[in-house]
């Protein structure tokens, strides 16, 4: 039985005070966790996860969010010196994409932080607070992990600042970088520091990098070196960074990988192979911890916060994405390989949620990171092991690759047969193009039986799915199906709400300025969607992140797998005149898309996208005139008399 918050033990938390050490009647620490995030002590929040595998081997660790960088740094040195090393993570996000909208603008909300307040950590927040551990501690070692520090191994283009940065660790003064989910290699860290292994001499874990001087980077029989161009080399040749590219995402997602290597300066930055996808048991291990699932009681006064609302009540299924979409950063941190939880782990975790005191009987998400990937692998994993691919369903669902939907639609129905869950939906974006016959062929009749299932009963109101753009053309810079399986996807979903007797509307997600996309294939979205019935809602610009195809793209002008020019809006007119097409249907925008359009010489599209607009002004004209008229003649009789 879940205890309300306010009657559990405080030991219940890993410690973020001293008073908490205390109470734990603990004198000095093995591990010091900095994070961006505020303390949510839950399986989605990475530092919580890192935490508690630390405790479960036996280490004293602490956790010291959010802390303030511009005081006397007293967050900093509240826990004094750990004995092994501090942990630094900028939080669940990188910090620049968490602080700015695709615009260059400072966002005036943070959703992990209590209120959703903002300023609450730094830009480049890894990169920050080492510099200030260092500073303070220069002979305790820096362990850099999360997102923010996995997206930025290498050298990478950073879109705030407009240019090349080399990899984190040199930028930073960090000692070692765990990249990806980063359990396995931390066991391994924390096992040769208990053995009594120097922190320096860890230098050939896998999923880990490190810089060393180019003199001594250390030898490993067990695996082949590809060698980059140096991050100097970088600076000069958009090439040379375009083409590092390519072998960068195919070793970060092939099952037998080469070693990286990457001078900068005097030194050389040594990425190792990442370790195999998790096993059933190794990722259970992880969600099994004895997680409160609540934020620290010190944010009580503070106001909720959004990241945890969002899901307190949910349930991640599986880690990792086949999809390999341009624009995405999944792959790059959790992988292509998708690692699926046991149904024994999930219904437990949902038999937790049930016992939560503020549960009302609806389990707000089962997913992942894309919705319907649960226990999709490889047929045969010898074939596995051999491919480079960066997508396993791009341009053709693999063949080698299990698509069937039985799992997800059996574990959502012994969800559903809880007699404490009245609903359970599924939030997590699902890969429509997966239940759409066309393109999946997958032909165990699964792809039905789990359309109905998710229609009839998971669906909350609306399905939110993303095209992402119509054009075939951008669709394939994107990694993205041709938009005719949408239309077939559609029609299957219209067809089992009206089997159901529902009325659910489909939600699709459009992306402007993406690399490929010009403002006229924006206008032709414009006119397709509208002519499907939809007024769009979710849209967004494309944002540039750190270790993304489309990134390399917008950066250096050609596609890192061809070397070949691709267009990309860039200026902050071409993208405004792209997102402006989305919204066709205010009328703040009509004389500007209708200018557009006629230099385009597509009369067509005004025609489709405009005609009921001028219908309503036509009206409204005649309207207003009728009304302006009869006033005038009603002053002029006024006269008269």
């Amino acid at each position: 039985m879940s205890l309300p918050e306010a009657k559990r033990p405080i030991t219940d938390w890993l410690p973020i005070t001293r008073k908490e050490l205390e109470a734990r009647s603990w004198d000095e620490l093995d591990v010091v966790l900095i994070s961006g995030d505020a303390y949510v002590d839950h399986p989605a929040f990475g530092s919580a996860v890192i935490g508690r595998i630390l405790e479960s081997m036996g280490l004293k660790v602490a956790i010291v969010p959010q802390p303030n960088w511009q005081d006397d740094l007293r967050d900093f040195k509240k826990f004094g010196k750990p004995k092994l090393f501090f942990g630094v993570t900028s939080g669940c996000m990188d910090s620049m994409v968490n602080h700015y909208t695709a615009g260059r603008r400072k966002r005036s909300t943070d959703a992990y932080t209590p209120g959703g307040s903002s300023g609450f950590r730094p830009d480049y927040a890894s990169t920050v607070y080492t510099k200030i551990l260092k500073d303070l501690y220069p002979d305790v070692p820096v362990l850099l992990g999360g997102i923010e520090a996995s997206l930025r191994r290498v050298t990478h283009y950073d879109y705030w600042d407009n240019k090349l940065f080399p990899n984190i660790l040199s930028m930073s003064g960090a000692d070692l970088l765990v990249y990806g989910m980063g359990e396995m290699p931390l066991r391994e860290i924390v096992r040769l520091l208990q053995k009594g292994v120097p922190f320096s001499s860890l230098t050939t874990i896998p999923q880990t990098a490190v810089l060393v001087n180019k003199e001594s980077v250390p030898k490993n029989k067990q695996w082949v070196d590809l060698s980059l161009s140096s991050h100097e080399k970088c600076m000069k040749d958009k090439m040379a960074f375009a083409a590092n590219f390519k072998h960068i995402e195919q070793e970060s997602n092939k099952v037998q990988a080469r070693r990286l290597l990457q001078d900068v300066g005097d030194d050389t930055l040594v990425i190792n192979p990442p370790y195999p996808p998790m096993s059933e048991k190794q990722i259970d291990t992880s969600f099994d911890l004895p997680y409160t699932r609540l934020p620290h009681p010190k944010y009580n006064k503070r106001g909720s916060i959004p990241a945890y609302e969002m899901i307190r009540f949910s349930v991640n299924m599986h880690r990792g994405c086949f999809g390999g979409c341009s624009f995405c950063t999944i792959s790059a941190h959790q992988g292509k390989f998708v690692a699926s939880r046991s149904e024994e782990s999930i219904l437990k975790e949902v038999e937790q949620i049930t016992q939560m005191p503020d549960y009302k009987g609806y389990i707000s998400d089962l997913g992942g990171p894309s919705g319907n990937m649960y226990k999709m692998k490889g047929k045969i994993q010898s074939i596995c092991d051999r491919c480079v691919a960066p997508s396993c369903i791009h341009p053709v669902v693999c063949s080698n690759l299990d698509t069937s939907h039985k799992a997800m639609t059996d574990i959502y129905r012994k969800v559903d047969a809880h007699p404490k869950v009245k609903k359970a939906f599924v939030s997590s974006g699902i890969r429509y193009d997966l239940l759409v016959d066309g393109y999946n062929k997958n032909n165990d009749g699964s792809l039905d039986e789990y359309m109905d299932q998710l229609v009839s009963r998971h669906t909350c109101g609306r399905l939110k799915v993303a095209p992402e753009h119509t054009s075939d053309e951008t669709l394939r810079v994107m990694r993205k199906p041709s938009f005719k399986h949408f239309h077939a996807f559609k029609k299957k979903y219209e067809k089992a709400n009206k089997k159901f007797g529902l009325a659910q509307p489909l939600i699709p997600y459009f992306i402007s300025s993406h690399p490929g996309s010009t403002e006229e294939e924006m206008a032709n979205l414009a006119a397709e969607t509208k002519e499907m019935g939809f007024r769009l809602e979710q849209v967004q610009d494309f944002t540039p992140t750190p270790m993304t195809v489309a990134t390399v793209i917008y950066y250096t002008g050609v596609h890192p797998y061809t070397l070949r020019p691709v267009y990309t809006a860039k200026s902050g007119k071409e993208k405004k005149n792209q997102h402006l097409f989305f919204f066709w249907y205010k009328r703040e925008n009509y004389k500007q898309i209708r200018q557009k359009l006629e230099a385009m010489g597509r009369p067509d599209l005004v025609e489709k996208l405009l005609e009921d607009r001028k219908k309503h002004t036509k009206r409204e004209f005649i309207k207003g005139k009728r009304k302006n008229s009869g006033g005038r003649s009603y002053q002029r009789k006024k006269k008269r008399k």
